[in-house]
């Protein structure tokens, strides 16, 4: 059944990225006594990937190789990677190797759309019940690394455990991969066309950046980002360190509340519009870091456990609906080009400042035994103000049509 097999690679997929990025940052600063600033450059290479897959994508997949094919060579190059990660001892030795897979792993994100959507004879109905199965899939990981394995409670942090979290994820992605050439063929859907560096940058979608709307709507959306890095790289380092048990499993609340809000989305987007969306999300990012300042792992959980809950309207109601608000705006021509720009705009460019912020400001707070988490979690908490104060004063509310 060939959903069954759609859903599984989704499942596949997302179980990979969620077994190994939540907790890297634990790992480097617990195993491999990284730095902020080196643990930035290491959740920057999520930047460096993002940067590289469109050339992967538009240039080779799209022209040359079946989808379902390269998916399965990156992934099996990937559990390499992975493995190889597994093994280093330290810092420097590790680099290369997560530089590497994240070059590999980033195309995989837009080929594992391709398969999907080009089994499916309507998109907009099918594809959610199958990208659903990747967000079960970061459940899972978060799940089996706290409440099967235990590889984030402190004494196996201590022990080095959590470089396991590489192994596991070396397998899934060696089984991905071999599973990867089972899937229905999807050839090249550009095959003889010319494609060009303006096709893969989305240099013909600038032209929307001329709409003052929507160029301080792409100015936030860089900015927002910062903020964004913040939450990638120290939410589970913070949340082991001040001693809340089980930190990944309950990181994966954030997820389960993504589905929820995404399903809540259009409602709000119908009901009070796309500025007003962007708003509560942008809002929801002040308060999220508000709280993990203030909060603890004691009288005080309850906040760090409503921070991350707020995940899911931080990411539906800024990126998603931004994601929306972006298709509405461009015309039929450079849709595709458009999004391209806004998804190399933030989790290339403005991820990557974010990350060089975050690790900057986590050295910044670091003391001889921990963090002054309270002064790391106010400063994305301040910019994050600062972007929605801009956007709330410069964006002027428009309708947008919301039929995706």
């Amino acid at each position: 059944m060939i959903t069954l097999r759609l859903s599984t690679m989704m499942f596949l997929q997302f179980f990979i990225w969620g077994g190994w990025f939540v907790t890297l940052g634990t790992y480097l600063a617990g195993t491999l006594s990284a730095s902020g600033g080196q643990i930035g450059m290491a959740f920057s290479t999520q930047s460096w990937g993002a940067i590289i897959a469109p050339f992967i994508v538009g240039l080779i997949a799209d022209r040359f190789f079946n989808a379902e094919r390269i998916l399965g060579v990156l992934h099996l190059c990937g559990a390499v990677l992975m493995y190889m990660m597994y093994q280093a001892n330290d810092f420097t030795t590790f680099y290369p190797y997560v530089l590497g897979y994240m070059i590999a792993y980033m195309p995989t994100l837009a080929l594992v759309n391709s398969v999907a959507f080009g089994q499916m004879a309507n998109p907009s109905k099918e594809f959610g019940k199958i990208r659903v199965w990747g967000t079960v899939g970061w459940i899972v990981a978060g799940l089996l690394i706290s409440y099967v394995f235990s590889w984030d409670s402190t004494s196996a942090i201590a022990d080095g455990m959590l470089r396991n979290t590489f192994m596991l994820c070396a397998i899934a992605s060696l089984a991905l991969g071999i599973f990867s050439f089972t899937l229905p063929a999807t050839p090249p859907k550009a095959a003889g066309q010319k494609t060009g560096l303006r096709d893969v940058l989305g240099v013909d979608a600038l032209a929307l950046l001329k709409d003052k709307n929507f160029f301080i709507f792409f100015l936030s959306s860089v900015l927002i980002c910062i903020p964004l890095a913040f939450y990638y790289q120290n939410a589970n380092p913070f949340l082991t360190e001040i001693g809340v048990e089980n930190a990944t499993g309950k990181m994966t609340l954030g997820q389960v509340s993504e589905v929820l809000f995404m399903l809540a989305l259009p409602v709000f987007l119908n009901k009070f519009g796309i500025k007003a969306t962007l708003l509560i999300g942008m809002a929801a990012w002040v308060l999220r870091y508000a709280l993990f300042a203030f909060g603890d792992a004691d009288e005080g959980l309850f906040m760090l456990i409503v921070g991350i809950a707020l995940h899911g309207i931080c990411y539906d109601f800024f990126f998603v609906s931004g994601q929306i608000y972006t298709d509405a705006k461009a015309g039929e021509r450079i849709k595709s080009a458009a999004q391209g720009l806004i998804t190399l705009a933030t989790y290339g460019v403005g991820m990557l400042i974010g990350f060089a912020v975050a690790g900057k400001i986590t050295d910044e707070y670091t003391t001889a035994t921990s963090h002054s988490w309270q002064d790391i979690w106010l400063f994305p908490a301040g910019f994050a103000a600062v972007v929605l104060i801009i956007f709330l004063v410069l964006f002027k509310s428009e309708k947008v049509s919301t039929d995706a």
